[in-house]
Order: structure tokens, then sequence, then C-alpha cells
């Protein structure tokens, strides 16, 4: 059984960078064709996709994060990473991380979703 499970600081400064983990137990990061994505949910707002790192390593970010957002992966830790820099308040959230499953990736379709992670931007 695949679970997923976020981690990481749940303040951040205003200017600062946003890092978070998700550890992936119960299945490889790398298994064909799977794609490994951060999902965040801002106060009053819905469920924004920010970007996926895939099996093979490949990345794709939402353009309107894209000049502040890296997602990395650590094979050896089956995990993978979010880094959000020059945080503001609006980014503020619940961040969650989520698997997509083949045969199209960028549907939205999840079938397993981290519990998520509070993070307040603030001083």
């Amino acid at each position: 059984q695949v679970q997923l499970q976020e981690s990481g600081p749940g303040l951040v400064r205003p200017s600062q960078t946003l890092s978070l983990t998700c550890t992936v137990s119960g299945g490889s990061i790398t298994t064909n064709y799977y794609a490994w994505t951060w999902i965040r949910q801002s106060s009053g707002k819905g469920l924004e996709w920010m970007g996926d790192i895939a099996y093979d390593g490949s990345t794709y970010y939402s353009p309107s994060l894209k000049s502040r957002t890296s997602i990395t992966r650590e094979t050896s830790k089956n995990s993978f990473s979010l880094q959000l820099s020059s945080v503001t308040p609006e980014d503020t959230g619940v961040y969650y991380c989520a698997r997509e499953p083949p045969p199209v990736r960028g549907r939205g379709v999840y079938d397993l979703w981290g519990q998520g992670t509070q993070v307040t931007v603030s001083s």
C-alpha cells in the first residue's frame, strides 16, 4: 500500500524559502509512469496545482508560480521536495503531495494524497 507523508516547517518568515518534503512508502517514485505532485489550498481559495516531478525526473510547474518554485527528488530516500522562494502571507495554506497515475500526465486526477501540512507565512 503506497502512502505519502508531507513534512517540513509549519512557519516560514516572509521573503524566505518554504521547503517541504513528501516521503513515499510502499512504492517507488521511479515507477513508470507516475507523476508526483504538489498542490496547495490557501485560505478561502480552491486547490491550486503547483507542479510535479515524474518518474523520469522531468518537471512541470504552474506558470503563475514557476519563477519561485522548484521540485526535486531524492531517489535514495524515495522522496520529493518542494521549494517555494520569496514567500508572502498569501502563500499561507495547506500543502499536499499527491500521485497522478498514468496514462496521461496533467489531467488533474490523483489517486493518492498525503494528509496535508499547514504552512503559515508570518513574521
